[in-house]
């Protein structure tokens, strides 16, 4: 059977074909582009695919904050056959499949709720991700260390890796302190900005662009098939993209995120 993975585009996102050519590299063997409209009206259903991914951008223009129309959009909507969006999301969910939330799609599944879902609480907001402390966008290349403690899938076994960032609310906030002592405790901080000289998590600025507590760049649900991160790793699928590549920087591309999610689907799915 194929791995088949959907980028949803449509109402400010703007990294879609990079996102899917990034799946395609990574061994997918179809990515497609759907507007969301696509989705609710039924002419693209969820159920077809086993990677569905939410890429960068600016929903709605960020007009009431990062992807906050969005969610409720996909919290409110029903599809055509009048069943509720947010169950076909569910649906998918339970299935075992996995969902990547990229910078806008990573502030997208924090207000809905579908990350970090700490203990279990799915679609209840737990965390969001809020101004940088710069008080401005960055947009700047960062270090990036995985959490081997982590269930997350996607960064299974990855090594410290390098990044761009391109956000103006990218900075988490926690719903309290026994919050964020659990996202440590539970191993759901799946990826933390790292210092580029010792490969440490770091809070200083601009190796942690945006201030986030705990170095906190990408978050897992505990299932590790939910993840979600400020960075962009479909900006990273080949050796020129990286800014040092002449210099023979040659990091490991962002693509490795999607080889990991594309080899877990092949050997559960397929």
């Amino acid at each position: 059977m194929a791995v088949n993975a959907l980028v949803i585009t449509g109402y400010g996102a703007n990294s879609h074909l990079e996102t899917a050519h990034t799946a395609r590299l990574a061994g997918a063997d179809r990515a497609d582009i759907a507007h969301f409209a696509d989705i609710v009206s039924n002419r693209t259903r969820l159920e077809d695919y086993h990677f569905l991914i939410f890429p960068g951008g600016f929903l709605d223009g960020d007009d009431l904050g990062a992807a906050q129309t969005a969610a409720m959009r996909w919290r409110y909507l029903r599809l055509d056959d009048g069943r509720p969006l947010l169950k076909a999301l569910e649906d998918f969910l339970t299935q075992g499949k996995l969902v990547l939330g990229i910078c806008n799609g990573f502030q997208l599944l924090v207000k809905l709720g579908v990350l970090p879902s700490l203990g279990g609480e799915r679609f209840k907001r737990q965390v969001s991700l809020g101004h940088n402390d710069s008080a401005r966008f960055e947009d700047r290349w960062v270090r990036l260390l995985p959490n081997r403690q982590s269930p997350c899938i996607f960064t299974k076994n990855l090594p410290l890796l390098a990044m761009p960032v391109r956000h103006g609310e990218g900075k988490l906030v926690a719903r309290d302190a026994q919050c964020l002592e659990r996202l440590a405790a539970e191993g759901l901080i799946a990826l933390q900005y790292a210092d580029p000289e010792s490969g440490e998590p770091t809070q200083e600025y601009p190796h942690n662009p945006n201030g986030s507590p705990l170095a906190i760049a990408g978050l897992s649900d505990p299932t590790g098939r939910v993840f979600g991160l400020m960075p962009h790793p479909e900006a990273f699928h080949h050796v020129t993209n990286h800014p040092g590549w002449t210099r023979g920087e040659l990091d490991p591309p962002g693509t490795m995120l999607f080889v990991n999610a594309v080899r877990h689907l092949r050997e559960h799915f397929c």
